[in-house]
């Protein structure tokens, strides 16, 4: 019976330390499934390729590192935000991301000179100022940066790393956190012009109204990570 036992324990133990191997193995990687469906990497997850400032041809040089398979904004690094070689129009893009204690950090889409474009906000909520700014918590995480308040029954874990979904369709984009779906809205009409008109970036007509734009990674001097950057052009 204690053979029995102890085979069987060990039995579980080399099935967890596969599974767990699995699961390591598994980042920055494509399942057959999501190639089979026409997923793509954005990130390979050794190098920087496919990446660059968002003020040159090169990649930033400093405020940015590649370490055990994780793509880290460095705390005070000053790198400048990072933006894909490649433009796109409609598409389904996935990031895993954590932040840090008090970090500021988003997805932007739709990029147009200078780094304006919409962002998927990314916040520690509860110990980040800007979580106060704007109207109505829209600068909080998972919302149309200062345009649209993401729900506020967002499902999100600190001590994780967590997925932000961006869904564009045309002038319909959709932003998800864990699979819920926190913000939806349509450009390009009379109310996204008035939603543009009372923020911040009133001041750019064209805000948001590109057909497509570079995504982008922004660097807001606070430590955050980011892994298994994929899209799927539709």
């Amino acid at each position: 019976m204690k053979k029995s036992l102890l085979i069987l324990a060990i039995t579980l133990l080399f099935v967890w330390e596969a599974s767990a191997q699995e699961k390591v193995e598994a980042d920055n990687k494509l399942s057959k499934k999501e190639k089979s469906e026409g997923w793509k990497l954005l990130w390979d997850g050794v190098t920087t390729k496919g990446w660059k400032s968002g003020n040159s041809e090169s990649f930033p040089t400093k405020g940015w590192s590649v370490d055990g398979g994780l793509l880290k904004v460095l705390k005070n690094g000053k790198g400048g935000d990072i933006i894909t070689d490649r433009k796109y129009e409609n598409f389904i893009l996935k990031v895993d991301f954590k932040i840090t204690d008090g970090a500021n950090s988003g997805i932007k889409y739709f990029i147009n000179r200078g780094g304006i474009g919409c962002e998927y906000q990314i916040l520690d909520d509860q110990q980040h100022p800007d979580a106060k700014g704007g109207v109505a918590g829209n600068r909080t995480l998972g919302s149309l940066y200062d345009l649209i308040t993401a729900s506020p029954d967002k499902p999100f874990n600190k001590e994780q790393f967590n997925t932000a979904m961006i869904v564009v369709k045309g002038n319909h984009v959709e932003h998800w956190l864990n699979n819920i779906k926190v913000v939806e809205y349509e450009r390009n009409n009379q109310m996204w012009k008035a939603l543009v008109h009372y923020s911040k970036y009133k001041g750019y007509a064209d805000f948001g109204a590109a057909a497509q734009g570079n995504i982008l990674l922004q660097e807001h001097g606070d430590e955050v990570w980011f892994k298994n950057i994929k899209i799927l052009v539709l």
